[in-house]
């Protein structure tokens, strides 16, 4: 999101046509990369409600809709090629160059705005100073050395150069136009004409609704010298916003100046920025959330642990990864709220704890999604494919997170991100079409071993060839009749109909979330809403938790996990035609117990009912 000062520009027209063009070009490239993931997300979400309705035909109608998966997977990996040949190099810059509520200035060199020159010094959201007594909890922006440094062959001259500190509600007091025209920040010939200001100084007047502000002030560079230097001051906050710094001047023969130096801005609470403040006891509740969902967890698989599946051990895996994760950001944001610095150690641990649970996890329901354990006992020849995706994820993302957290504070540029962004949400895209799709295929293998479980000369019943129906088969376990491994199948796609669900309402709820995103930010063009911008991020991961208890709650360890596994005598890939049976035209009564069709057809020895069974009729 760009700062408030570079919007006011904008919409000022202050801004070149470079920067202009690039701007609508980025806009036009997000919107269309939104619609895309958004038309992919519609198509998986109907093709899922198909395989709920009607199963025998939404496969074939969802392959008619979706891309080809291995043309997605190549162009996903293209996509990559670029940020994988430069992720190294970025992140060994990361390390070097960061930043925290303690803004470094490193030789910045002033850019062209309009008629004025400007280096961006910083916005973040400061709460008012403390009512109480103690100096340590005042909020302050704080400078320190600030010095400003020009060529000797350009200091023939003197100029001044100011800084402007104004909080987001002050931005119309800076700047001015003449009759009505383009709008200025240095006073124009126009301007002076009219005497409003003198030509080539920066216009601004008091705020009515905040005496004393904005604040401006300058350091001058005398003839003959190539140093001008800021007094160092402290700026008290007596009123909660978003305040931000900028440098300026308005003389273009001030070519090659740069800043050096550094300010600090201070909550009352500690050095984390307004904004990111409430993260730091959000990720302090997580942290108890997930060692509650793994007491719970580990407990029940200490219980059970003869009957642990493969996937309740990748389940251990991501609460484990979720805990480590939660703790470190607690601990990150602890830290960097104690000395103003973010530790880069602890960032890039829990940036890295944190990709590979949302990689393991988007893989664990992917597999899931294909049966993996249950329909089948491995993924067969696509196994390099999800490893191939898996790792493209993880790069992806684990790149996009080093970006955001492990660096500026102020927010990156639209081109900057968007190239990080685009490529993460391509293949979350992705992932959704391949599991929806290996969703549909399962429950149809499902449905088809149900219905061959059903066939007449398995169960002993009077039935008429026909459709299989589930709650026939319901009637009959209820009554204890026998059908041999039918209750096995009918558990497993009970319990992948929920997982279906599950998944439905998550990736609806996401959709909705993203298009509140999009309009929370629309809507926020100067910061003004940065008190509830930690919302956004602590959504994700409350839906991400909440997916996972779910997944908890339908895989928990017992003592009869074993049902879930795949077996053997399981033939999920027979392609013979069976024929399926439906209740016959009779009284209600026809539907008996083992012992009931035993008595009835023992004379003729056609009994199919359970060996024990006659032995204890």
């Amino acid at each position: 999101m760009t700062s408030s000062f570079d919007s006011y520009n904008e919409r000022s027209q202050l801004k070149t046509n470079v920067v202009s063009s690039d701007s609508e070009s980025s806009e036009g490239f997000t919107s269309t990369a939104l619609a895309a993931v958004l038309h992919s997300l519609s198509l998986s979400l109907s093709s899922t409600s198909a395989v709920l309705s009607d199963p025998s035909q939404s496969f074939h109608r969802f392959l008619s809709l979706s891309l080809s998966l291995s043309e997605f997977l190549s162009l996903a990996m293209r996509t990559m090629e670029l940020v994988s040949a430069s992720s190294l190099l970025l992140i060994l810059w990361l390390t070097v160059a960061i930043e925290a509520s303690v803004h470094q200035y490193n030789a910045q060199r002033f850019v062209a705005k309009g008629n004025s020159f400007v280096v961006h010094g910083g916005s973040e959201g400061i709460y008012s100073s403390s009512t109480s007594s103690d100096s340590s909890q005042d909020s302050s922006i704080r400078f320190e050395k600030i010095t400003l440094r020009r060529p000797k062959e350009s200091s023939n001259f003197s100029s001044r150069v100011h800084a402007i500190v104004f909080e987001v509600e002050d931005r119309e007091t800076i700047g001015g136009s003449a009759y009505g025209g383009q709008r200025a920040v240095c006073c124009s010939p126009d301007l002076a004409k009219l005497g409003v200001c003198k030509q080539g100084e920066i216009i601004h007047r008091q705020s009515t609704k905040n005496p004393g502000w904005p604040q401006v002030f300058g350091a001058t560079f005398e003839v003959d010298e190539s140093e001008a230097t800021f007094t160092s001051r402290s700026i008290q906050i007596a009123k909660t916003g978003m305040y931000n710094l900028y440098f300026i001047h308005c003389d273009p023969s001030l070519n090659d100046v740069v800043v050096e130096g550094k300010t600090i801005w201070k909550n009352p609470t500690g050095y984390l920025p307004g904004r990111m403040a409430p993260l730091m006891n959000f990720y302090g509740f997580m942290s108890l959330a997930y060692v509650i969902l793994g007491i719970y967890w580990f407990s029940q698989y200490a219980r059970f642990w003869k009957e642990v599946i493969p996937l309740q051990n990748c389940i251990t895996l991501v609460i484990t990864l979720g805990m480590f994760e939660m703790a470190l950001w607690y601990f990150d944001y602890a830290e960097f709220n104690e000395t103003g610095v973010r530790p880069t150690g602890i960032t890039v641990w829990a940036v890295t704890f944190g990709t590979i649970k949302r990689t393991v996890s988007r893989l664990i329901i992917l597999m899931v999604s294909m049966g993996y354990g249950v329909v089948r006992p491995t993924l067969g020849g696509i196994t390099s494919k999800v490893i191939s995706l898996g790792a493209t994820f993880f790069l992806a993302s684990e790149v996009l997170e080093l970006v955001e957290n492990v660096g500026a504070i102020s927010d990156l540029s639209g081109k900057t991100r968007l190239l990080l962004v685009l490529p993460v949400a391509l293949l979350d895209a992705f992932f959704i079409l391949w599991i929806f799709n290996s969703l549909s295929a399962t429950l149809n293998k499902l449905q088809d071993e149900m219905e061959s479980k059903m066939k007449c000369e398995n169960c002993g019943l009077h039935c008429t060839a026909g459709v299989y129906s589930p709650k026939l088969l319901k009637a009959y376990v209820s009554r204890n009749v026998y059908l041999p491994g039918a209750r096995r199948i009918m558990l497993k796609l009970d319990i992948y109909r929920k997982f279906t669900n599950a998944l439905v309402v998550a990736v609806v709820v996401s959709v909705g979330w993203i298009c509140y995103e999009l309009y929370f930010k629309a809507n926020d063009v100067y910061n003004e809403l940065w008190q509830n911008a930690w919302i956004i991020p602590a959504f994700w991961q409350v839906l991400s938790f909440s997916v996972l208890c779910i997944i908890c709650i339908l895989w928990a360890p017992s003592h009869n996990s074993m049902r879930y596994a795949y077996s053997g005598d399981e033939d999920f890939d027979r392609d013979d035609t069976l024929t399926l049976i439906k209740p016959a035209s009779m009284p209600s009564n026809d539907i008996r117990s083992p012992a009931d069709a035993h008595e009835s057809q023992g004379g003729k020895g056609l009994s199919n009912s359970d060996p024990e069974e006659g032995k204890t009729a």
